[in-house]
């Protein structure tokens, strides 16, 4: 009966991470309403905005190919893979065993580089501008994640996500100058996964400060909620991992609905308060010119590598 415990939990943090993802960035988007001062659609707008577009009918041009059809369904289908792997809630997954931090970056740079051919696939100038800067984007961005993954691998001697966390887990709560190194990079890089501010805004249509929109202009309906939504849980998906690597106490160790309930609730917790991080570096900070975010991206590969060289001289 434990295989059929591991698939219940799993059916549970896929419930957790396709249903919780819009409320977070509700959340993140209420508290920077509240913040500067303007009034708020509250936690539940995003659910308002992807029923909508779901009701809507797809209008496709004409020259449309099949990676534009396909692009929002392996958006949304692969951010559900990586949060049915990923130990969110629990380490008792069915599938754990396959969450290898590599991998799951992999995956999610799988479905960047569609949504990229999906913006150019049209032949507008606005998709291949908002292509061109995703891939930039990208090549700033990999390097310095895959350096602090590095660090963390290096802490836990696995690149295995279920080891990492029960290393962390059980081990002494000491302040780490590599781990500390390589979370701050983590956090230059989810504001850069995640399209907010100020690398790039989420709420704008100008022709200046585009990156995300611009590939998905031309999308509608369906496809347009599919690919928002994918987009929600991929933010979603990033924060948890920032919390699976540096912040794993209270992810439940056992198959307890006792240890999954407190788990759920301190998962909770932890996403409202990095919500309230997030609005805080949002409201502090301007959005930067496309060509300035080289060096903020570079800090985040510097902070990244020096956690590599520290562990190696401290550790």
């Amino acid at each position: 009966m434990k295989p059929l415990r591991y698939i219940l939990i799993e059916m549970v943090q896929l419930i957790v991470v396709i249903a919780a993802a819009p409320a977070f960035v509700g959340w993140v988007d209420m508290l920077k309403c509240w913040s500067q001062g303007r009034a708020s659609a509250g936690v539940l707008q995003p659910y308002r905005n992807i029923a909508k577009l779901f009701v809507k009918d797809v209008v496709l041009a004409g020259n449309a190919s099949w990676i534009f059809r396909f692009t929002p369904y392996m958006v949304f289908g692969s951010a559900v893979v990586v949060g049915s792997v990923m130990p969110i809630i629990s380490i008792d997954l069915f599938l754990a065993p396959s969450a290898d931090i590599i991998v799951l970056i992999a995956v999610f740079a799988t479905a960047r580089f569609f949504i990229a051919l999906a913006g150019m696939d049209i032949g507008t100038a606005f998709g291949g501008m908002g292509s061109s800067r995703e891939m930039m984007i990208a090549s700033l961005t990999e390097p310095a994640i895959l350096m602090a993954i590095f660090t963390v691998s290096l802490a836990g001697r696995s690149t295995s996500l279920v080891h990492i966390v029960q290393s962390f887990a059980s081990a002494s709560l000491t302040l780490r100058p590599s781990i500390v190194f390589a979370a701050i990079a983590f956090i230059f890089v989810v504001i850069a996964e995640a399209g907010r501010v100020p690398v790039d805004n989420p709420s704008t249509h100008l022709e200046l400060t585009m990156v995300h929109e611009a590939m998905i202009l031309e999308y509608s309906g369906r496809h347009l909620a599919l690919i928002q939504w994918g987009s929600m849980i991929r933010f979603f998906l990033f924060v948890t991992l920032g919390i699976a690597c540096f912040l794993p106490w209270g992810i439940a160790a056992t198959d307890s609905a006792g240890d999954i309930a407190i788990s759920v609730f301190l998962l909770s917790l932890k996403l409202g308060v990095i919500g309230a991080v997030i609005v805080l570096i949002e409201t502090g900070l301007a959005k930067m010119r496309l060509f300035r975010l080289t060096e903020f991206l570079g800090a985040a590969f510097l902070m990244a590598t020096l956690g590599v060289i520290s562990f190696f001289i401290l550790e």
